[in-house]
């Protein structure tokens, strides 16, 4: 999403360098932030470990070695192990992984779930359910859209309310919005205030007015507790749209048990606290709650959500400028009238195996692959298409993914590493990068803080016999169903048709069939927006962007036709939860939580250099009142144990966690052998899903509870003594 500015030199040889990154300073969006995904793409473009063609597996374990492909070779023998397992063990026994990376890849979003639809199995699974479901779970359940998420108005806010972000380090998370620290310098200039819960104090908690940690996985009795507060304080105020709200008494009926008393003894929260913080939200007239991977993957991840879209409803705050509000992108990935919605989302329609978990969205959680694949059974999983996408590392208990993956009868990886995954594929299908394909981003301009458009072209030609991730998709496919039924199908027909249409062509109607856009063939533009002239053509003439204007109200008519204008503040399924909370125990001693850095968001990013410079970052945040009756020191050798593993690592001993907490880095771990990124394992660190527990989720909607992990620790020299 953000303006690059990018200087290249064309080489006589026909190679091209890339002289600099930097922002685009007239990007109407960006204007001139740049994140360090952005300078690291010069690495990835560059980098001797990324795979330029398809490579073969030849042999398994320790002695495997790996061998180039053509293109068609590789396909073909992708496809026929595909269908060989599915021909054995049945349609269910293939299954599919889509990690984070292709939620920003043009080509993976559009083609992805022509894949998924052809490969004809339910054993999907995805990032989703480690990262952000409670929220498209409580959007699903309370407006009727998986994708209707309520974004902070950040630029006109007055108080903004976070619980478990970190967006100074993510860039802003289903909420797009660059140059974060500026955004947030601008709330402050103008007198008002960010406040940040959190059991540590990131990197945006050193810029708040103030910072309050809570004890991990409570944050569901802290929230619930200001709800309730908003009603003892009589500051609930609907506005304008307590007409369209269903379920306000059962809602104060249900909080009420979930007292102010209660949640700071859970939490570690002052009483007097949650009365201020529930009466500053309530009384502060421009305000947003926001809440993020923290509160998401914790056992009440779904709670929480439901929480913090009770919060701002409940305050006014909803649909209004410097509350929440809703994007109005240039292609509605909402609105499924003319073809490019993502759909309202299911939940439940199918469950897994092993553990009766349900799906959601066509996916089931991804916490239940491993006992998927090594459960013997009808069913069972034999075999894996991985698209971007890193589980070994990524997942709760990677080990024992790590494991059941390699036992598999054929793996089939879309990806440019040989990573801790990857390593176990049989054949790897690499795209080209980044530099070298068209973007424009469906997803994060539905979740920005401000309505604008972009279209960046390849900044470099595709080289000769390289493929893009879609052209992949579709070249699979085909092959796939053409074994399948012997001959070309419709389906297979359908696939041609559009593999010949190509991204661009699908921008460009989807531009036209949008808010801004003149329509197409006869077909009006949707109803959100003034009618407009906006086409692809109009947005390569404009490198830098088109500003459409600041967010603005846009409910209840942006509610889907099936929620019939209606807002469920009660749905039966949350309520249904709070019985779970109310009887759930306190977990005593250390709890494990993770964090990122502003230049480790991801697994892929620690080959890059230029952004592994420095000291390791893979360390175990332990506060000194913890740290001192084990008798470890900062630097200190120590052994991380949970129920599922355990890891060694460096202490570092710091006040920035809250007593009773330690912390380690996710995307670590890259000691494992077999895998080809040297700057990655000259610093390999540890993984942290080495010690989340598969078994740990949130019942509700399957999300992992990767963070309030009990563990011990131990320092190394201790625990060598005592095997002795």
């Amino acid at each position: 999403m953000c303006g690059l500015e990018i200087k290249l030199d064309d080489r006589p040889e026909g190679r091209t360098d890339i002289l600099s990154i930097r922002g685009d300073e007239k990007d109407e969006f960006s204007q001139g932030h740049v994140c360090p995904k952005a300078t690291a793409l010069q690495d990835l473009y560059e980098d001797p470990d990324r795979l330029r063609h398809p490579m073969k597996r030849v042999g398994r374990g320790e002695h495997a070695t790996w061998e180039p492909m053509s293109w068609d070779d590789a396909l073909d023998y992708a496809a026929q192990g595909i269908h060989a397992a599915q021909e054995r063990h049945g349609k269910g026994a293939l299954a599919l992984y889509f990690g984070n990376p292709n939620a920003h890849n043009l080509g993976a979003m559009l083609y992805g779930p022509w894949m998924l639809r052809a490969m004809q199995t339910k054993q999907r699974f995805s990032a989703t359910s480690v990262d952000q479901l409670p929220h498209m779970f409580a959007s699903l359940k309370m407006f009727g859209s998986q994708v209707l998420f309520p974004i902070p108005d950040l630029d006109r806010t007055d108080l903004f309310f976070m619980i478990g972000a970190n967006p100074m380090a993510s860039n802003g998370s289903i909420m797009t919005a660059p140059g974060m620290r500026r955004r947030l310098r601008e709330i402050q200039a103008r007198g008002g205030r960010v406040v940040v819960i959190d059991p540590r104090r990131t990197e945006t908690a050193d810029v708040a007015d103030e910072h309050q940690f809570i004890r991990p996985g409570t944050d569901a009795y802290f929230l619930l507790a200001m709800v309730n507060e908003l009603f003892a304080q009589n500051l609930v105020d609907l506005g304008r749209f307590a007409p369209v709200c269903d379920g306000l008494e059962e809602v104060r009926e249900a909080v009420a048990p979930f007292t102010a008393e209660r949640a700071a003894k859970r939490t570690g929260i002052a009483v007097a606290t949650i009365r201020r913080l529930a009466r500053e939200i309530g009384m502060t007239e421009r305000a947003a709650v926001y809440g993020r991977v923290g509160a998401c993957t914790q056992e009440f991840g779904g709670l929480n959500a439901w929480a913090i879209n009770l919060l701002n409803l409940l305050t006014g705050h909803f649909d209004r400028p410097g509350g929440v509000m809703f994007p109005n992108p240039a292609i509605d990935i909402v609105d499924a009238a003319n073809g490019f919605g993502l759909g309202r989302g299911s939940f439940g329609r199918w469950r897994s195996r092993v553990r009766n978990l349900p799906e959601f969205n066509g996916e089931l959680p991804a916490s239940v692959m491993a006992e998927e694949m090594l459960t013997p059974g009808e069913g069972q999983i034999r075999a894996l298409v991985t698209m971007a996408g890193n589980p070994v590392l990524s997942t709760p208990n990677g080990a024992q993914l790590d494991k059941a993956i390699e036992d598999l009868d054929f793996v089939v990886s879309i990806d440019p590493y040989l990573n801790e995954t990857t390593r176990h594929a049989d054949v790897i299908l690499p795209p080209v990068s980044p530099l070298e394909r068209d973007h424009y981003d469906l997803i994060f301009h539905a979740v920005a803080v401000r309505n604008t458009a972009k279209f960046s072209p390849a900044v470099i030609p595709k080289p000769a016999g390289a493929k893009h991730d879609w052209e992949i998709i579709l070249g699979l496919t085909r092959r796939v169903e053409i074994l399948r039924g012997g001959q070309l199908g419709k389906r297979t027909l359908q696939v041609r048709a559009f593999e010949q249409l190509g991204p661009r062509a699908i921008v460009d109607a989807g531009l036209r069939l949008g808010p801004y856009g003149a329509g197409v063939a006869g077909i009006k533009p949707k109803r959100f927006g003034q009618p407009g002239k906006l086409t692809l053509k109009v947005l390569l003439q404009h490198p830098h962007g088109i500003d459409l204007g600041a967010l603005h109200p846009m409910m209840p008519d942006r509610l889907p036709k099936t929620a019939k204008g209606r807002i469920a503040l009660a749905p039966e399924c949350f309520l249904g939860d709070l019985d779970r909370l109310d009887t759930a125990e306190a977990h005593e001693g250390l709890l494990l939580i993770g964090r990122r850095h502003v230049r480790s968001n991801n697994s892929w990013m620690h080959n890059a250099p230029r952004l592994m410079r420095g000291k390791s970052r893979c360390t175990l945040m332990m506060h000194p009142k913890d740290a001192e009756p084990l008798g470890i020191a900062n630097g200190d050798g120590v052994r991380v144990t949970s129920r599922v593993g355990s890891v060694e690592t460096q202490a570092e001993i710091t006040d920035q966690v809250m007593p009773g907490v330690v912390s380690l880095p996710h995307g670590f771990g890259h000691g494992r052998k077999g895998i080809r990124q040297r700057v990655a394992q000259e610093k390999p660190g540890v993984s942290m899903n080495d010690l989340t527990d598969h078994e740990q989720l949130d019942a509700l909607t399957g999300t992992a509870a990767i963070n309030g992990v009990p563990v011990t620790v131990a320092r190394l020299e201790d625990t060598a003594e005592a095997a002795e």
